[in-house]
C-alpha cells in the first residue's frame, strides 16, 4: 500500500466517525471550556434580568454571544485607602478663631446669665430652706431612729414570723441586736461630738463663723425637708427640645415629595440611600444620600415645601443641596434646629472695635450652620440681585463698610433709590450721590466711573514703570498700596440699584461700557466695584457686567432668568436656585464665586444707627492715617468733552481713515497738558488706549492698511465719517432738548 491509499483510508475512516457521532444524540462532544463559560455567563444576575433582544448567532448550533463581561474586580486595599474621604480630626468650629471666639462667648454668657439669675433669687432660695428646715430636722432625726432601730431589717423579720421559719427568724433577730447596739453607740457617740462642738462654736468662735455655720445647717435641714416634687431653685433657662434625625424620619419626608420613582423604591423598601451616618452638623442634622436612578437634587429643591413637611420643620431649617464633585442625584440634606431667618446671629466682627485690610478676607455673613463666612474682595468685583425688600442694600452695606475700616481705601458711595441709604459713607467718600435717577445724580455717578476709568489708566502706567522684582505679577499688593507716593490704595466704588443708571436714555450705554471696563481691568488695579439691582434682567444688568463679575449674592428673585442673570448661567439648572427662598428670609442668599463652591449665607444685618457710628471710627481712623477726605477742598470742575471734536481738528477732510496711534500723537500736539501721557504710551498701548476711550461713544477702530517702504502694513484706526456722525447725532439731540 503506498502513502495515497493510506491517506485515503484514513480520510473515508475520519468522515465515518463524523457521521456516526452526528447520528447519536448520546455520543457528543462538549468543549469543556465553552461550557464552563456558558454555565458562568448564565449564574449572572444581571445578564439574567436582561431585556434586551437575543444576540445574533452565526447558525444553527452556534453558541449565544456573550455581552456582559465578567465581574469586575474590585480595588485593592491600598486604591481603598488612597481614595476613601477622611473627616476632619479637628472640628471646624476650632478650626477658626472667630467661631471659637465666638463659641467661647457664648459659653460664657450661657453659664454667666446663670450665675447672675440665681445670685439674683439667693435670698428668695434661702428664705424657703430655712421654712423648711424644721421638716428637715423632723425628718433628720426620724430617719436617725429608724436606722438605730434596724427599722429597714423589719419587714424580713415578719416575713419570717408569717412563714414560721423559726431558726431564720432567730438568726436574724441576733444579727438586729448586734446591729442596734453598734448603732446606739455611734449615734451617741455623734451626739457627744456634736454637742461638744456646738458648744465650743458657742463660746470660742466669732459671730461671723457662728452665723454662717447656723445658716448653713439650716439651709442643709431645708434640704433635707425639701418635698421631691417642689424644686426650690427655679429653671434659670429653657433648653429647646431638639429631635434627633434619624433614617426612618428621612425617608418618610422624600417619600412625601411625590415623586415617582421614589415611591417606586419606598414599595421595595428602600426610598433613599444613605452614604454616610447621620450626624450633628454646626447647630443641626446632616443627612449625605442617594437618591433614585434618574431622580435629581434640583426634583427635590422644587419640593422643599413637601420636604419640610415631612419632616415636620419649619421652611427656614431644612436645606437640601447638590454635594460639588458628584452626581447630580447625591443630595446633602442639612436641618437645622432653629429656622435660619429667627435664629440668633453672632454680631459682625468689626462692630464695635478694630480695623481691616482689603486685602485681607472680609466677614460677610454666616452659613446655615451658625458659622462665618468671609471671603477676599480684593482682586474681585461683587453683584447682589433680589426682589424689592429682601436685604439687598443691607448686603451691599456690609462691604461698604468693610472697606470703610481700610483707612487706606477710597470710597465712591452711590445710591438710586433717593432715601439716602448710604449717608453715612458721605464724610469718608471722595464721591458721593443719592437720588432717585434723576438726570443730575446719575452724570454725577457716570463722571465718578470716569474718574476711577483714568484711574485705571493712570495705576497702570505706574505698575507698568515698575521694577519687576518690586512688582513681579503686575497687579497691586499690600506693599505697593503702602507706598502713598504710587497712588496704588484699595479703590471701592459702589452703586446701588444700578439698574437706574444702566437703562437712563441719556447716559446708560456710557455707564455701561464704562462699568464693564472697570470690571474687565480693575481686578489686577486695585479697583473693585460693587453692584446691586432689585431689577436683574438684560435690560437693566447688561449681559458684560453680569458674565464678568466674580463673586455674585442673589436673595430671594421670582424666576429662572433672574436666578441666572445674578449667579451666572446654568445655575438655575444645576439646582443653585434663590427662588426657593420666602419673604422671611431675609438677608439670606446664596453666595457663589467667594469660594469653592455655592453656599447659602445670611448676610450681617447693620442698621443705619449702627452704621453711622461705625463710620464715625472709620472717620476717626483715617484722621490718624491721614486719608480723610478735605470737604473743604474746591471741587475740580468737570473738564469739557472735547475728544471727538480734537480728533476732528487733527484728522483732515482728505482723510478718511487714519491709525490710532497718529492720531495720538497729533493729540499730544494740540493738547500736551491733557494727551500727554499718551504720546509716552507705546504704539500698541496707544492703538488700546483710544480704542477704550472711543468705545462709549459707540466708535469701534478697524483694520486700515497703509504702503510703507513698498510692504503693505496694516494697523487699527478709525474711520472720519464715523465720528462726524457721532456729532451730529449729539449736536442733533442737544439742540432738540
Amino acid at each position: 500500500m503506498n502513502h495515497d491509499d493510506e491517506s485515503e483510508l484514513f480520510n473515508r475512516l475520519e468522515a465515518d466517525m463524523a457521521t456516526d457521532a452526528a447520528t447519536d444524540s448520546g455520543a457528543d462532544v462538549v468543549d469543556l471550556d465553552k461550557a464552563r463559560s456558558a454555565r458562568t455567563g448564565s449564574t449572572d444576575p444581571e445578564a439574567s434580568e436582561s431585556t434586551g433582544p437575543a444576540p445574533a448567532q452565526s447558525g444553527a448550533g452556534a453558541a449565544p454571544l456573550m455581552v456582559d463581561g465578567p465581574a469586575p474586580v474590585g480595588p485593592g486595599l491600598m486604591d481603598r485607602i488612597k481614595s476613601a474621604k477622611r473627616r476632619p480630626v479637628i472640628p471646624m468650629w476650632l478650626k477658626s478663631t472667630a467661631e471659637l471666639k465666638a463659641a467661647t462667648g457664648w459659653v460664657a454668657g450661657h453659664y454667666g446669665h446663670k450665675a447672675g439669675y440665681h445670685a439674683f433669687r439667693s435670698p428668695v432660695y434661702a428664705a424657703r430652706l430655712a421654712l423648711l428646715s424644721p421638716r428637715g430636722a423632723a425628718k433628720f432625726i426620724g430617719g436617725s431612729l429608724r436606722w438605730v432601730a434596724d427599722k429597714e431589717g423589719e419587714p424580713v423579720r415578719l416575713a419570717m414570723v408569717e412563714r414560721e421559719d423559726a431558726a431564720t427568724y432567730l438568726k436574724l433577730s441576733r444579727q438586729r441586736d448586734a446591729r442596734v447596739r453598734l448603732r446606739t453607740l455611734v449615734a451617741v457617740l455623734a451626739s457627744l461630738i456634736g454637742m461638744a462642738a456646738a458648744l465650743a462654736l458657742y463660746v470660742l468662735a466669732p459671730g461671723w463663723l457662728q452665723a454662717i455655720s447656723i445658716s448653713a445647717l439650716l439651709l442643709a435641714l431645708g434640704q433635707v425637708g425639701r418635698p421631691e416634687d417642689a424644686p426650690v431653685i427655679t429653671r434659670a433657662v429653657d433648653l429647646p427640645q431638639v429631635q434627633r434625625l434619624t433614617s426612618d424620619i428621612v425617608a418618610r419626608a422624600f417619600t412625601a415629595l411625590g415623586i415617582a420613582e421614589i415611591n417606586k423604591q419606598a414599595a421595595k423598601g428602600k426610598p433613599v440611600e444613605f452614604k454616610a451616618p447621620i450626624q450633628r452638623d454646626g447647630k443641626g442634622w446632616r443627612a449625605d444620600l442617594d437618591l433614585p436612578y434618574g431622580v435629581t437634587v434640583s426634583d427635590v429643591l422644587d419640593r422643599r415645601e413637601r420636604l419640610a413637611s415631612g419632616l415636620r420643620k419649619s421652611l427656614g431649617c431644612v436645606w437640601p443641596e447638590p454635594v460639588p464633585g458628584e452626581h447630580p442625584g447625591r443630595v446633602m440634606l442639612w436641618v437645622g434646629d432653629q429656622d435660619m431667618a429667627r435664629a440668633p446671629q453672632p454680631s459682625w466682627p468689626l462692630l464695635k472695635t478694630g480695623t481691616t485690610s482689603l486685602f485681607k478676607p472680609v466677614p460677610y455673613g454666616t452659613d446655615p450652620r451658625g458659622r462665618q463666612v468671609d471671603f477676599d474682595l480684593m482682586y474681585g468685583n461683587f453683584l447682589t440681585g433680589a426682589m424689592p425688600g429682601r436685604g439687598k442694600t443691607f448686603a451691599l452695606r456690609i462691604l461698604l463698610l468693610a472697606a470703610a475700616m481700610d483707612p487706606t481705601a477710597e470710597l465712591h458711595p452711590w445710591e438710586f433709590k433717593g432715601t439716602g441709604d448710604f449717608s453715612s459713607f458721605q464724610p469718608i467718600s471722595h464721591s458721593y450721590g443719592s437720588g432717585p435717577g434723576d438726570d443730575a445724580t446719575v452724570e454725577g455717578c457716570v463722571d465718578a466711573m470716569e474718574y476711577v476709568y483714568g484711574e485705571l489708566d493712570r495705576r497702570a502706567r505706574v505698575i507698568n514703570k515698575l521694577p519687576k522684582d518690586i512688582c513681579p505679577e503686575n497687579k497691586v499688593t499690600p506693599a505697593l498700596a503702602a507706598k502713598k507716593s504710587l497712588g496704588l490704595h484699595p479703590l471701592v466704588m459702589s452703586i446701588d440699584e444700578c439698574q437706574e443708571v444702566f437703562t437712563h436714555e441719556k447716559f446708560g450705554k456710557k455707564a455701561a461700557e464704562l462699568a464693564t471696563a472697570i470690571i474687565k481691568r480693575g481686578r489686577a488695579l486695585g479697583v473693585i466695584l460693587l453692584l446691586g439691582t432689585q431689577r436683574p434682567d438684560a435690560d437693566s444688568l447688561p449681559k458684560a457686567i453680569s458674565a464678568n463679575v466674580g463673586i455674585r449674592f442673589c436673595l430671594q428673585v421670582m424666576g429662572q432668568p433672574e436666578n441666572d442673570m445674578v449667579l451666572g448661567t446654568s445655575m438655575y439648572k444645576n439646582g443653585i436656585r434663590a427662588t426657593s427662598f420666602t419673604a422671611e428670609d431675609m438677608g439670606i442668599g446664596y453666595l457663589v464665586g467667594a469660594g469653592p463652591n455655592p453656599q447659602i449665607v445670611r448676610s450681617y444685618y447693620i442698621d443705619n444707627a449702627t452704621a453711622d457710628k461705625i463710620c464715625e471710627r472709620a472717620k476717626a481712623a483715617r484722621a490718624a492715617a491721614g486719608t480723610l477726605p478735605d470737604p473743604q477742598a474746591p471741587k475740580k470742575e468737570k473738564v469739557a468733552d472735547t475728544l471727538l471734536a480734537d480728533i476732528l481738528a487733527v484728522m483732515p477732510t482728505g482723510e478718511a481713515k487714519v491709525w490710532n496711534e497718529t492720531i495720538v500723537e497729533r493729540l499730544a500736539e494740540l493738547r500736551p497738558e491733557r494727551y500727554g501721557d499718551w504720546a509716552r504710551m507705546s504704539g500698541e498701548e496707544q492703538t488700546a488706549h483710544l480704542t477704550a476711550a472711543l468705545k462709549p461713544y459707540g466708535i469701534t477702530a478697524g483694520q486700515v492698511g497703509r504702503r510703507i517702504d513698498g510692504k503693505f502694513v496694516n494697523k487699527r484706526g478709525i474711520k472720519r465719517d464715523d465720528i462726524t456722525t457721532v456729532v451730529a447725532e449729539r449736536n442733533r439731540k442737544r439742540d432738540a432738548s
